[in-house]
């Protein structure tokens, strides 16, 4: 994942708890991004020894859905962090979207005391699973977001793109990485006593170790950290989680997420990820039970699979890197929903520099019950400096 000097990298969007043309055109501009680029974030430094960085970042798309075409960009990021000492720290990262508003991205309070234990307040990434945490960024394919997803990777109610305010205590111990939390979650709707959302993150490096800011993940390093492999267990709950004020349910959920990275002799490079996700939520999207309105979720199980081969030799500035991806979810209460992608990755400079171009077929998404079943062509870009 990229990271800003002394700093982190940012994973998505973010809100308040109120909410807080053409083909050939897109071709030209994607294709001309493809060279490498300087790096033009920077670095300030007080004679005190105090550090600030600021960079940026860029995600763009070109999508064609059953014929109906439309380039798109979906964010554009600004980066800033710094280091007031070796213990306390600081970020604070701002998105614009495609309507043209700003919002705070991240805004955290660092205190480091050693890589066995660290405090983060504030606004950030509730831990989760590997695609979530990863954000799209830093995942393996473009178009991941296909399975339900945790309450901060909803509509906003509960935080948005996996961001929420609270508080997290993470580090590492040998191979052993932790991060538990408590967050803000449902705001209002069925949760009227303000119960907590609790998340927390537990994951082994078999092999080498995930080198990554905080607690964060990603989902490719490229072949550059050698050869990785790392199970994870996350778990998430709230009570009064789902539902409205009129009616309230619980919500709890776990996942499992597996990460292969193999650096083979000649140089190639096969990644795999996997993961298992149950969902447990009185109230679902499925059903819709209450009257008035209704802050529901998923119920079941989901999976998938992705595998990628990172060709060794560069084609111009860059590498191909093919990949397959599988998705199943299967709710509870109502019919299971799946989909294919295949995609090719060009590698400039890892996740900060490369182009997309993918397939997706299927009716699975983020919801995860059954959306339409279309088949998607991407062609996408992502920069960050």
């Amino acid at each position: 994942m990229e990271t800003l000097s002394g700093g982190l990298r940012p994973q998505g969007a973010s809100q308040s708890k109120k909410v807080f043309g053409r083909s050939v055109c897109a071709a030209a501009v994607l294709a001309a991004s493809v060279a490498p680029l300087p790096a033009f974030a920077k670095q300030f430094e007080s004679e005190g020894g105090q550090t600030f960085s600021i960079g940026a970042g860029f995600r763009s798309q070109f999508q064609s859905v059953e014929g109906d075409s439309e380039f798109t960009l979906p964010d554009i990021r600004v980066y800033s962090s710094g280091q007031l000492s070796d213990t306390v720290k600081f970020t604070f990262n701002l998105q614009q979207r495609s309507n043209d508003t700003a919002d705070v991205l991240d805004a955290i309070a660092q205190f480091e005391f050693s890589p066995e234990f660290n405090i983060w307040a504030g606004r950030m990434l509730t831990p989760a699973d590997r695609i979530e945490m990863s954000g799209p960024y830093y995942a393996l394919s473009w178009n991941q977001y296909r399975q339900p997803l945790y309450a901060s990777d909803q509509g906003g109610q509960a935080g948005l793109i996996g961001r929420d305010e609270g508080i997290t205590f993470w580090g590492t111990a040998g191979k052993f990485q932790y991060a538990v939390g408590s967050f803000i979650g449902l705001d209002e709707y069925s949760n009227q006593d303000e119960n907590p959302l609790y998340a927390a993150r537990f994951a082994y490096n078999f092999l080498n170790m995930e080198s990554n800011p905080g607690y964060y993940t990603s989902s490719t390093y490229y072949g550059g950290l050698d050869n990785i492999f790392t199970l994870a267990l996350s778990l998430q709950s709230q009570e009064d989680g789902v539902g409205s004020a009129e009616s309230a349910g619980d919500f709890s959920g776990w996942t499992v997420d597996m990460l292969s990275e193999t650096v083979l002799d000649a140089g190639g490079v096969i990644t795999v990820e996997a993961e298992y996700k149950s969902f447990d939520a009185d109230y679902t999207l499925a059903s819709q039970p209450l009257a008035g309105d209704c802050f529901c979720l998923f119920d079941g199980e989901s999976a998938f699979a992705t595998a990628a081969y990172l060709f060794p030799a560069n084609v111009g500035p860059g590498k191909f890197q093919p990949y397959l991806r599988l998705v199943e979810n299967s709710p509870s209460d109502a019919d299971s929903s799946s989909s294919t992608e295949l995609g090719l990755n060009y590698v400039v400079n890892g996740h900060n520099t490369r182009l997309n171009l993918s397939f997706v077929s299927g009716d699975a998404n983020a919801s995860g019950y059954a959306g339409a079943d279309v088949d998607v062509l991407s062609l996408g870009m992502q920069v960050q400096l």
